[in-house]
């Protein structure tokens, strides 16, 4: 499995291959400890809940594509406008289709590598 990203343009591709994998706790480790999740504008998730929810997404079974549009890099910080989708038949026979343009956050760790800050994958949409 990739390493976390040592450059900011790279946290999308880890994000899709560790939520690719199935493997809810290599997904966390994409996050920094206290980051945010945005699934929904009013309820903001952190820690636990925040790795329920993508262990949810997860556990539909159907891979996620990204497609990076901006990297904006000042520091330690990044501003990432990602286009995803997760589409195909989920574990129950079911077809799934579900995008958006995320507008995260990533910040770069004491480790040297880079970890979402916030997420929110629905960054464009209204609310």
């Amino acid at each position: 499995m990739r390493e976390l990203a040592e450059r900011p343009e790279d946290v999308p591709a880890v994000f899709a291959e560790r939520f690719n994998s199935g493997d809810p706790d290599a997904l966390a480790q994409v996050y920094e400890d206290a980051a945010v999740l945005v699934l929904d504008p009013w309820t903001p998730l952190t820690g636990p809940d925040a790795h329920a929810a993508n262990a949810r997404l997860q556990g539909l079974g159907v891979p996620v594509s990204v497609h990076p549009r901006h990297v904006h890099t000042s520091g330690d910080l990044a501003l990432l406008i990602v286009d995803w989708t997760i589409e195909g038949t989920g574990r129950d026979g079911q077809a799934v289709h579900i995008e958006g343009t995320a507008t995260d956050v990533a910040r770069r760790g004491p480790d040297g590598r880079w970890r979402y800050a916030i997420d929110n994958p629905f960054g464009t949409g209204a609310g």
